[in-house]
């Protein structure tokens, strides 16, 4: 574990050897075990760590609404144990639900929290100005904050943590579930705070985000791992970190074969390949036959799972080994030779009748709310065994799209047939042959995690031997069996998302909804989560999936990308990336791509209206 010590000025954050319990049901939960560690003023500080880690517990206490069972918090010099108020008083504070008042405007919100906070009436019309103006939501300010996007929320809630100017800015997450183009602008505004000598603590689950903090706080089940810059988590990488392609495989199929290797510590689709970062500095390069090793520079999230993997993290290591995969829909997983007779069934070389059959049909889609028009006129089809991904800016219309597909929304006109059923006379038959995960863990909190299982058994008319067999299926293949009896509401994130994937496989559908199942989940969870989803793939499974992480994205075998209720762009990842290829940037990942066709286009229709 490694410290800095470098101060300049007084830090703004000191924990020492702080200790924090909770109650949860019959047990007493350590969430913070003896952590000591120092936030240093006018710099941004990135909080990561794995679901559970103590992410939020910290937040809470640096903002002094939670006080230590031992040792002490200093918030701006000022010991939490006797000066909450003073503290709550210069700091912001934005937690992960920031409650806005969706019925009130953009200005009323804002009006609110001043009063809230105090703020002189002489101060307000010019720091509301100021703050429209940091947001870009000047031109929303009598728009109700229920009818803005989800990034344009977030930016109205770090607008009310700003008002009165912190001197300490605590932000809990605060681009979970917004699109690329929202989470640009929030750091920009983030930028701009320390810019104005705020120092800021911003936890995230985006790993990329780390590399643009001046340092990182990482936690791992209540303490500190290490703390330092992020080229300093990155260094002891180089040498270890490679791009492999293979001309035969499909990048999945690739993921898989790597992931199986002992050396490998991690394995995940990336552009054209496959990134992969190895235990130690290889000797030569382990290249196995139609594979092209090339060395990469390591980044912050090789070295996140490499660090935990080397603490012996349980998702982690899952990775490093074929044998921890998940194995769903059946009774074994498809091995590797499976996979790769699945890939040449996708490229059409064996011209499978029934491989290549349609599922989903869309064929000018159309959905009006009173006079607007949310989606306009879409069209395209999704083959049987797809992982089909659904991108789009907040307020694109693809939310929309996805619920009109699940059969939760009418379409106002056009063709839609999802599993040979047309949806405008058969929905509740199509309902059957689909599983769906929400964007918001929708499973019932106030049940056991048992009790949850039980009702989609019976939900979907499972019955006898069958109803026994897939509900040990689910404890089984999701590890669930320790958690029966909890609380599905005091579950850690990772194992919410588990439980509704599990709910939603309990029939075995042969379609699969997932509406930014991700969301919030850390970066290990989320490797466990695709490895299931390109199990359920192999095996014949169609997934349609919208994602805001666009890592993601490059798992799906087709992307449709929406702007403004139109298809803006159809393909392959690598088609996607394709168009938005410039001189200035000749290689765009998939967040360039997304940000660039997007912008683009949403330019192109202002100077037309």
């Amino acid at each position: 574990m490694s410290v800095r010590t470098d101060t300049v000025e007084a830090p703004a954050l000191v924990l020492e050897a702080v200790r924090k319990r909770f109650r949860q049901g019959k047990q007493q939960i350590e969430a913070i075990k003896g952590l000591s560690v120092q936030v240093q003023s006018g710099r941004i500080t990135g909080l990561l760590g794995p679901d559970g880690a103590g992410k939020t517990t910290l937040m809470r206490l640096a903002a002094a609404l939670l006080l230590p069972d031992a040792g002490q918090v200093r918030v701006l010099g000022r010991d939490s144990r006797h000066e909450a108020a003073a503290i709550q008083g210069d700091i912001g504070y934005m937690p992960q639900r920031f409650g806005l008042y969706e019925d009130l405007s953009v200005q009323e919100n804002l009006a609110l929290y001043a009063d809230l906070q105090g703020l002189d009436a002489t101060q307000r019309a010019a720091r509301f100005d100021e703050l429209l103006r940091l947001t870009a939501l000047g031109p929303f300010g009598k728009r109700r904050a229920g009818d803005l996007s989800g990034g344009m929320k977030q930016k109205l809630g770090l607008a009310c943590a700003l008002l009165r100017t912190p001197r300490l800015l605590l932000l809990d997450e605060p681009t979970v579930g917004v699109d690329p183009i929202s989470r640009r602008e929030l750091w920009s505004i983030i930028k701009t705070m320390r810019a104005q000598g705020v120092t800021v603590l911003v936890s995230t689950a985006y790993l990329d985000e780390a590399e643009l903090c001046d340092d990182i706080v990482l936690l791992h089940e209540g303490g500190l791992l290490a703390q330092q810059p992020p080229a300093a988590f990155q260094a002891p990488l180089v040498g270890r970190c490679f791009l492999v392609r293979h001309a035969a495989l499909r990048r999945r199929t690739l993921q898989t074969q790597l992931s199986a290797r002992a050396s490998v510590v991690d394995a995940l689709v990336q552009a054209d390949g496959v990134r992969v970062v190895l235990a130690a500095v290889p000797m030569r390069t382990p290249a196995q036959p139609g594979e092209d090793w090339q060395p990469v520079v390591p980044r912050f999230e090789d070295a996140f799972v490499s660090l935990l993997a080397a603490h012996g993290d349980g998702d982690a290591q899952a990775m490093a080994s074929d044998d921890a995969a998940p194995a769903l829909h059946g009774d074994a997983q498809r091995t590797v030779s499976a996979a790769a007779s699945l890939d040449s069934r996708l490229r059409g070389n064996d011209g499978g009748e029934d491989e290549a059959a349609t599922v989903i049909e869309v064929h000018e889609l159309r959905r009006f709310f009173g006079s607007f028009e949310a989606v306009k006129g879409i069209e395209f089809t999704v083959q049987r065994g797809e992982v089909f991904g659904l991108l789009g800016a907040n307020g694109a219309g693809k939310s929309t799209t996805f619920r009109m597909l699940c059969g939760l929304l009418p379409a106002s006109s056009g063709t839609l047939r999802v599993a040979g059923v047309d949806l405008h006379t058969a929905r509740a038959a199509a309902r059957a042959r689909i599983g769906y995960v929400s964007q918001r863990f929708s499973l019932y909190g106030n049940l056991s995690v048992a009790q949850n299982l039980a009702f989609f058994a019976s939900t979907y008319g499972l019955g006898g031997t069958r109803r026994k067999a897939r509900l040990d299926w689910a404890q089984r293949e999701f590890e669930l069996a320790a958690y029966l009896d909890a609380g599905a509401a005091e579950l850690p994130l990772g194992y919410k998302q588990r439980l509704a994937l599990a709910c939603a496989l309990m029939h075995e559908p042969s379609i699969l909804f997932l509406d930014e199942p991700t969301s919030g989940v850390d970066p290990l969870a989320r490797r466990e989560f695709w490895q299931r989803i390109n199990h359920l793939a192999e095996s014949g499974v169609t997934v349609m999936i919208t994602t805001h992480f666009m890592d993601e994205a490059e798992y799906c075998d087709h992307l449709v990308l929406m702007s403004l209720g139109e298809i803006l762009a159809f393909g392959t990842p690598q088609e996607i990336r394709a168009q938005a290829k410039t001189a200035v940037l000749p290689d765009p990942s998939m967040e360039d791509a997304f940000i660039g066709l997007i912008q683009a286009h949403e330019a192109r229709t202002r100077r037309a209206a």
